[in-house]
């Protein structure tokens, strides 16, 4: 299996909390786009796999107008093998969708929505500075079901300084009211270069305890649970047959092309990324430069981030995988190092696969950080 990725980097307005790479400028939207329909036509130069999942990130996707989307579209299924079982996934703001909008998404081929809602309170989404409200993003979630779109995924933000546990409940349960089968929700992160930032430096706001961080977590696993969702990856909970198949690609180390300005790629034991500029990106791709670096995973490298990335999902490290993939000294490391968590009962060992309990979902980076090798 196999996935792309386009990021389109162009937003409304920057939200407080965000350090993706992005512009509130379209000046150079066409010549952007012009340019990554030619990145896909050069990234397939030596890439025969089948596309099994198509994903539009940013940034907004949204902001996108048919003819653009088509045209990206288009270029993606002249020069790859795609998969009639394709999962295409476009990440949108509430704000951005109509119903014509959502029509012309369902006829470009999109199936699945991710649907930026972050919380279903105005207050909320005026300190996150999102553009939408929390009117909207309800309605933007009954009018995308009502014209035909099932697998829908929306964004919950908790850990938050003005996130009351009964707030963060009731966000919750608008999950089940609306009966949207797939949820991410993340703790909120401090990222150096964002408002939020700034204002906890300058004392304008506190975050909420560690104690009461791990509540709500714990609210939310019990909440999934309750509800019949499957906690598949730390962060994300979905009904049985609405895994996100794109980001499970992720986790399980399968290869994927990343399209546009500051996207990933990863095949052949490399990792590629793009230039984090978008003027920058587009003069390279225009005049045939190098709009990318490039680095060789080494085992270690590999091994790290194998255990990084499996131990987040339900599927663990299988150390029958392990064996095969990596030198003894890597699997003896790994059943060594993962004793004390076993007997802790922060990890649990069925047959051979060893994975997180919900005890140990909690330190979870602190389980892979120690289960790293480093030299």
């Amino acid at each position: 299996m196999s996935g792309i990725y386009i990021h389109i980097p162009f937003c409304k307005q920057k939200c407080s909390y965000c350090d993706f790479h992005f512009s509130t400028s379209l000046k150079n939207k066409t010549a952007l786009i012009q340019s990554i329909v030619k990145e896909i036509q050069l990234k397939s130069l030596g890439f025969d796999e089948q596309l099994t999942t198509i994903y539009f990130g940013g940034g907004t996707p949204s902001l996108l107008n048919n003819e653009e989307l088509l045209r990206i579209v288009e270029a993606i299924y002249k020069s790859y093998q795609v998969s009639k079982k394709i999962e295409f996934t476009l990440e949108c703001n509430p704000d951005d969708l109509s119903k014509q909008k959502l029509i012309e998404l369902k006829n470009a081929g999109v199936n699945r929505l991710s649907i930026g809602t972050q919380s279903f309170y105005d207050d909320d989404l005026q300190f996150f500075n999102r553009a939408h409200t929390a009117n909207e993003a309800e309605k933007s979630i009954l009018m995308s079901q009502d014209i035909g779109f099932e697998n829908i995924t929306i964004d919950l933000i908790y850990g938050t300084p003005i996130l009351t546990e009964k707030k963060w409940e009731y966000n919750l349960n608008k999950v089940e009211a609306l009966k949207i089968p797939h949820l991410s929700a993340y703790s909120l992160t401090i990222e150096p270069k964002t408002a939020i930032n700034h204002q906890l430096k300058i004392k304008k706001i506190k975050l909420p305890p560690e104690e009461d961080v791990i509540k709500q977590f714990n609210t939310l696993m019990d909440f999934a649970n309750q509800l019949g969702m499957i906690h598949y990856e730390i962060s994300n909970f979905a009904k049985e047959g609405f895994f996100s198949q794109h980001n499970s690609n992720y986790w399980r180390g399968e290869k994927y092309l990343g399209i546009g300005p500051s996207a990933h790629s990863f095949y052949n034991n490399k990792r590629w990324w793009n230039v984090s500029n978008n003027s920058n990106y587009i003069k390279a791709i225009q005049n045939e430069l190098t709009f990318f670096e490039v680095e060789n995973i080494d085992e270690q490298t590999a091994y790290n981030e194998y255990v990084l990335t499996r131990l987040r999902t339900i599927w663990g490290v299988d150390l029958t995988d392990l064996s095969k993939s990596f030198s003894p000294k890597f699997v003896t490391y790994f059943i060594d190092e993962s004793k004390k968590y076993l007997n802790s009962t922060h990890l649990q060992k069925n047959n051979h696969v060893i994975s997180l309990t919900k005890k140990g979902i909690v330190i979870a980076d602190k389980i892979s950080s120690d289960l790293f090798f480093v030299v």
